[in-house]
């Protein structure tokens, strides 16, 4: 079968979307193609956002291949679905510039694993994959029917007819995914690093997936979520590739980055440096000293919130103190460059209390970002405690709330962001 894997240009004009705007490697996608290919599948794989490629130019590279199933992730890149834009208008232009002839279509991503009828009916495909996608794309290229396939919805005369929950991919031995000079010499972006700027080339990798904690306001429910850790082989295989291609940067898009000494150890023996996101109470000062030596140049530490009930009341399960938690931190920023405390904005947390230990954060050299507003995604338990579990309209409900609850947002928002109908105008409803 002929199978073409789309990545869209995304824009996010008027969105709330807290992830990095630049291009990042569509992970889910290349995991897709390497499973596809392995069965003697042929595959078109496109990133127009990491191309710099319009719509049409995309949409005629589909159509002069031919696929027989074209699927169209919904986020950009694994790296970002636990924080994904709510609205489905990028992907929904995508698929309008098909104009019907991609042959069966497929939309993976978040939006789908949580409201799957939402998203068969906003974007007109002919199924959508519920959980991680690889394995899934793979079973419907070899034959599989939507809605029979586990982990696939699809509606039969406007009724929607689901296999299963979301499905969780066995990961663990997954090979070295390979990406095309060209696709790594656009590459310039480093995610998360601000200790100087980029000299040359970055990528983004995947160690471990899920998370053995469930925070309140952590949207991976319904995909990523049980934790597994990468075969180490394959994922040095992977990043040796990268570095042979020009790469000196990579940033583990794992969930948590959790110490693991022989990984560490063999990154030191690599000339690559690294950023990871994390929880800082799980690790201790030696393995923080390891973390440094092996070439990691930025952290990004949930903390969240600066009292023990805020962190308890966010089922942080966190045994540590808030003045433990600053000294760890700034024990991490004497053997890393760049190291971020992120909080969010709770109850409890009052201003006097969060400008005080910023600033003894930032006279100590650690970055302590101003308490960004919680979104419930429909993935998230924080969610569920709001509005019980997610149906058709649980994006929409997420949306309100949160323009109702917030005058101010996250400061890569220059605007108030718009409501979910505006910005999704060009989706289908019925």
């Amino acid at each position: 079968m002929r199978v073409a894997l789309l990545n869209p240009p995304w824009t996010f004009e008027g969105s709330i979307y807290f992830g990095c705007r630049e291009p990042h490697l569509p992970l889910e996608l290349g995991y897709c193609r390497a499973l596809l290919e392995r069965d003697g599948h042929q595959v078109l794989l496109l990133d127009g956002h990491l191309m710099g490629q319009s719509y049409a130019e995309m949409a005629e590279q589909v159509r002069a291949f031919g696929p027989a199933m074209t699927a169209v992730t919904t986020a950009p890149s694994y790296l970002f679905w636990r924080c994904a834009q709510p609205e489905l208008r990028v992907p929904r232009q995508m698929l309008d510039a098909l104009a019907g002839q991609g042959g069966m279509t497929v939309a993976v991503g978040p939006h789908g694993s949580a409201t799957p009828g939402a998203t068969l009916r906003k974007l007109g495909v002919n199924a959508v994959v519920l959980g991680e996608c690889e394995e899934t794309v793979a079973a419907l290229a070899a034959g599989g029917h939507p809605g029979v396939v586990p982990g696939t919805a699809t509606l039969d005369g406007g009724t929607l007819r689901q296999a299963g929950g979301p499905q969780a991919a066995g990961f663990i031995d997954l090979g070295p995914l390979a990406w095309p000079d060209d696709w790594v010499r656009r590459h310039h972006h480093h995610h998360h690093r601000f200790d100087r700027p980029p000299a040359k080339l970055g990528a983004e990798v995947e160690a471990s997936r899920g998370c053995p904690y469930s925070c309140s306001f952590c949207a991976k429910i319904d995909f990523r979520d049980k934790y597994r850790r990468r075969n180490l082989p394959a994922l040095l295989a992977e990043i040796d590739g990268l570095t042979a291609q020009g790469v000196e940067y990579v940033y583990f898009i794992d969930e948590i980055f959790l110490p693991q000494h022989p990984l560490l150890e063999a990154l030191r023996e690599r000339s690559v440096e690294f950023g990871v996101q994390t929880r800082i109470d799980l690790w201790k000062p030696d393995m923080l000293a390891l973390l440094g030596a092996a070439g990691c140049v930025s952290i990004e530490a949930g903390v969240e919130s600066l009292t023990e009930d805020g962190r308890a009341a966010l089922d942080k399960r966190c045994r540590m103190t808030t003045d433990e938690l600053a000294d760890l931190l700034v024990l991490a920023r004497r053997h890393v460059p760049f190291v971020q405390a992120n909080l969010l904005e709770t109850r409890g947390d009052d201003e006097a209390l969060v400008t005080a230990w910023r600033d003894r954060l930032r006279a100590a050299g650690v970055w302590a970002n101003d308490p960004v507003p919680l979104y419930p995604y429909p993935s998230s338990p924080d969610y569920r405690r709001l509005f019980g579990l997610p149906d058709e309209a649980a994006w929409e409900r997420a949306h309100s709330h949160y323009l109702g609850q917030f005058s101010s947002f996250s400061d890569i928002q220059e605007d108030r962001p718009a409501p979910l109908r505006e910005l999704e105008r060009a989706c289908r409803t019925g």
